[in-house]
């Protein structure tokens, strides 16, 4: 029985030197199948790896959150023949922020030996840049929409870190990247710390830890519109 590898995928950087080594590179060449959130996006990323066997004959099976558990059934039959297969994440970690967490039970399941790959999480880039509290944090995925039960869900978590001093890290779609950091600038207490971790990797990153009342004023000068970017709030 072969391998399931989970391969980190460059979070903004153009060269991939600088988020993933070498050797995650080469072990792509072992791998004839993928399993990947989208097929546009990871035939792009292979090619730009220098994958050097033909996109065209390679497999790829989709999972992505409209995946159900019932679709994977056969996803990692190459590997119960002997044939490693790769996971690619769409954008940083495997499993991670990601979907890749269905595929990874099923091979703990089937006795699959697992390989987990270096590689960028702009999570933990975010967290190590912000000054606040990297024993003990959680992620919280994305917040509600609309914009009462948002500001309920800001106040809970500012809560949490005010009493536990846990950091709490979340994320927004990016087009709504400047209502959250609205949302966070009025909703916190003035004291509250809010991190905002933009373009992590990239030339225009920019991560900036300041107290909620500061942002009610630097928020003006910020742009992070279609920008990816994590929130952190914290002490």
């Amino acid at each position: 029985m072969a391998r399931l590898i989970l391969f980190p995928v460059a979070i903004g950087a153009d060269d991939l030197a600088l988020s993933l080594p070498a050797a995650n590179l080469a072990l792509l060449a072992q791998c004839h199948t993928f399993i990947v959130e989208e097929l546009r996006s990871a035939r792009r990323f292979l090619v730009h790896a220098g994958y050097p066997h033909p996109i065209d004959r390679t497999t790829f099976l989709l999972l992505n959150e409209h995946t159900s558990p019932q679709e994977i059934t056969h996803y990692l039959d190459a590997a119960e023949r002997g044939e490693d297969i790769g996971l690619l994440s769409e954008a940083g970690l495997p499993c991670i922020a990601d979907p890749g967490a269905m595929v990874t039970r099923l091979a703990q399941s089937k006795g699959i030996e697992i390989v987990p790959l270096v590689g960028p999480s702009s999570l933990m880039l975010a967290l190590m840049a912000s000054g606040l509290n990297g024993q003990q944090f959680a992620f919280n995925g994305y917040l509600p929409v609309e914009r009462h039960q948002r500001t309920a869900a800001i106040r809970s978590l500012e809560q949490t870190a005010l009493r536990t001093g846990q950091t709490q890290i979340f994320i927004e779609a990016p087009y709504r990247n400047n209502q959250m950091l609205e949302s966070l600038a009025t909703t916190c207490k003035g004291d509250t710390m809010v991190c905002v971790a933009c373009d992590l990797t990239l030339p225009t990153q920019t991560i900036r830890t300041l107290t909620a009342a500061q942002w009610r004023t630097a928020r003006q000068s910020v742009n992070l519109h279609k920008r990816n970017t994590v929130f952190l709030i914290g002490i």
